[in-house]
């Protein structure tokens, strides 16, 4: 079988990594790719996974590209391109391909869209308002005192969202957001939702557009700093499973998510085929869903994937041909733990170009794996391309092993003005 991967993350490197151990694979190409992906090998014949020049978002290329090369299948993990309708492309060109369609994938693209279905369906979330004028969307942020997180209704990288904790900083967020446009046409409409507290966690379903199968759990880190502190970024690190949800209140989640969100999908004529990701926010009320995302979440696939038995391959071809209901899903045992290293300056602006020294001893350490994200091969240097630029994951037999594996491993690595949090998964060593 003949596999394109879409997209050039540490999401993409998890899943390359992954699908690379099929014995179903025998060619696999990654467009655009990263340095870390063009390490890996097939295990069918050993062959290289190839990187393409051509961008995620550029759909009539990859649409030509794959044509050319008479790709089976082809998995598509980024939002935008997934957004701009690329399996609706593809699949009118008679090529099989994984990851939800464009009507399907709105539930990432459009939090408002999102957050009108959740009310529709009696889902648990926030209280919440959708605005496209400022004033309005201040009136209703005062009657929360504040207390809100004022979201980009687009997409925004994973960072379109401000925490604010009174009127006037909920001001400024909404001024930033829709006047001074700083996450661009994304925040051109806004939703606002009190701000709500407990424990964050991230859940996913691997879905068919009739069956949704639930992962275990994982628990991301998205603010820049150390104790939840710093600007919102797209995600400094996690580990799964974690443990605020026992096995019996997870399938309790699913009933009143999940089975509510499968539903409306199937009453409204959504055919989603791929992954849902619905951020968790465990409050005194119960689990309540702060959004939805509509493909795997990154680093959250960094951690799960390591956890992953099955074969990968075999998995999205029965998500994609509707057999689901028909598979169980099986994970180790293990925990797995992903620090991310950030470029200096990540969320905000950063260099690139700059080279990192320490990879080929830190793949040298057992039950450890370096994903690339933002890094690219220059003179046969591996150098800095992005503000998340690696993602270093370590498995154990539990918590405290894995993450003193992980910080390792870290250690091992550097290039200049590298930052990372140091508190992964302390909350659930707590």
């Amino acid at each position: 079988m003949k596999v394109l991967v879409v997209g050039g993350g540490g999401r993409e490197h998890a899943l390359v990594w992954k699908l690379a151990q099929s014995p179903l694979i025998s060619r696999m190409w990654c467009a655009p790719g990263n340095a870390g992906i063009a390490t890996e090998r097939l295990a069918a014949n050993d062959s290289p996974v190839e990187l393409v020049p051509i961008g995620a978002k550029d759909l009539p290329a990859l649409l030509d590209f794959a044509r050319e090369k008479r790709v089976d299948f082809t998995i598509v993990a980024p939002d935008d391109p997934l957004a701009l309708g690329i399996v609706d492309l593809f699949e009118a060109n008679g090529l099989k391909t994984w990851g939800p369609n464009q009507k399907a994938a709105r539930f990432e693209s459009s939090k408002a869209f999102s957050q009108d279905f959740m009310d529709r369906y009696g889902i648990p979330t926030a209280k919440s308002g959708t605005f496209s004028d400022p004033a309005e969307a201040k009136q209703f942020a005062a009657t929360l005192d504040g207390c809100c997180a004022v979201k980009a209704d687009g997409l925004a990288l994973g960072k379109g969202v401000l925490l604010t904790g009174n009127v006037a900083d909920a001001e400024k967020a909404i001024d930033e957001i829709m006047v001074d446009q700083s996450f661009g046409t994304a925040g051109s409409q806004v939703v606002i939702q009190e701000l709500l507290e407990g424990m964050e966690v991230s859940l996913h379903a691997l879905c068919d557009g009739k069956t949704a199968k639930l992962f275990p759990t994982a628990q991301d880190h998205k603010r820049a700093l150390d104790d939840d502190e710093g600007l919102n970024t797209g995600g400094m690190g996690t580990y799964s499973p974690a443990p605020f949800l026992s096995e019996k209140e997870l399938n309790e989640v699913g009933l009143q998510i999940i089975v509510p969100w499968l539903k409306g999908c199937i009453e409204e004529g959504i055919d989603f085929k791929g992954i849902l990701y619905p951020g968790l926010m465990l409050t005194a009320g119960g689990p309540k869903v702060l959004e939805f995302n509509a493909r795997f979440g990154d680093p959250e696939t960094q951690v799960y994937l390591p956890r992953l038995k099955n074969d990968l391959v075999e998995l999205l071809l029965a998500g994609t041909e509707g057999r689901l209901g028909q598979v169980d899903l099986e994970w180790s045992p293990q925990v797995a733990v992903c620090v991310v290293m950030a470029s200096g300056g990540y969320p905000g602006d950063y260099p690139k170009g700059i080279p990192i020294s320490g990879l080929e001893t830190a793949a040298t350490l057992p039950d450890t794996k370096v994903f690339h994200a933002g890094t690219k091969l220059r003179d046969g240097q591996v150098v800095t391309n992005g503000g998340r630029v690696l993602g270093v994951t370590a498995w154990r037999d539990d918590l405290k092993a894995a993450r003193e594996a992980a910080y390792a491993a870290v250690e091992k690595i550097s290039f200049e003005n590298a930052h990372f949090r140091r508190d992964i998964a302390a909350k659930a060593l707590k």
